[in-house]
């Protein structure tokens, strides 16, 4: 008996950490690792970093989604993507020259190189994007009617930050809220974090 009560006193702690570890990874928090370059020089291949699932989705927001539902060219073995929101619902976007704007407001993008915001950028508009000249979209995509205007609702438009390197909205199209795991968030003692964690609140000029 004494030995019951033995195993029972230190094995139902373990047990009960292990439901809690799980049920916060399931809710909360996970752990992702990085991989490709399509973040560079903010996330690096191989870094580790988590995913806030709770965290409200904001313009400027770096989330994770699962690119199996969105990306009908994605590489065998890959799973999730990370990437920047630069629109959400309801929002006209535009890039020119190198600049973004969003409903007609020029946004920040400190956040990257001078090459990713004109050579890697490109000129578009969502109605150019989803029409079938288009100059990214090749092969299967969710550009297929040629009439966006609009991010549809419950959508967000995203981008990598590696532009020149980055298979992202330009190319499959919008992604639905319901493929989002969450926000990326990265060490508060990690060199970029500030353009991971919180470049949302700075996101237009």
């Amino acid at each position: 008996m004494r030995l019951i009560k033995t195993i029972f006193s230190w094995s139902l702690p373990v047990f009960i950490g292990l439901i809690v570890a799980y049920l916060i990874q399931l809710f909360i928090l996970v752990p992702v690792t990085v991989n490709g370059d399509s973040m560079m020089d903010n996330l690096h291949n191989g870094q580790r970093i988590w995913v806030f699932k709770p965290a409200k989705i904001r313009r400027g927001s770096v989330v994770v989604f699962d690119a199996r539902r969105e990306d009908p060219g994605i590489q065998a073995g890959e799973k999730d993507y990370v990437k920047r929101v630069i629109a959400v619902s309801g929002d006209e976007i535009r890039a020119e020259n190198g600049l973004i704007y969003v409903n007609g407001h020029q946004i920040n993008q400190n956040y990257i190189s001078f090459y990713n915001r004109t050579t890697g950028t490109g000129d578009w508009d969502l109605k150019s994007l989803s029409s079938a000249g288009s100059l990214f979209v090749s092969g299967k995509s969710h550009w297929i009617d040629g009439n966006a205007v609009k991010v549809p609702n419950d959508c967000y438009f995203v981008l990598g930050d590696n532009r020149a390197r980055s298979e992202d909205s330009r190319y499959f199209g919008f992604i639905d809220k319901k493929h989002v795991v969450g926000a990326a968030l990265v060490f508060p003692w990690e060199k970029d974090r500030t353009a991971i964690n919180s470049e949302w609140k700075h996101f237009y000029n």
